[in-house]
């Protein structure tokens, strides 16, 4: 019984967190961290 309350538990902090991340107002900086690896590095000359 023990376990299955804390696998709910789990379900519904996983999906809560699912719908936070997704919100609108966080399209700026998930945009900003998908052209993270895309972009160069200052410090690096490339040849």
């Amino acid at each position: 019984m023990v376990a299955g309350l804390i696998t709910a538990v789990l379900l519904v902090l996983f999906v809560a967190g699912w719908i936070w991340l997704w919100l609108p107002r966080h399209k700026p900086a998930l945009d900003a961290a998908a052209r993270m690896p895309l972009e160069d590095d200052e410090g690096e000359k490339n040849p």
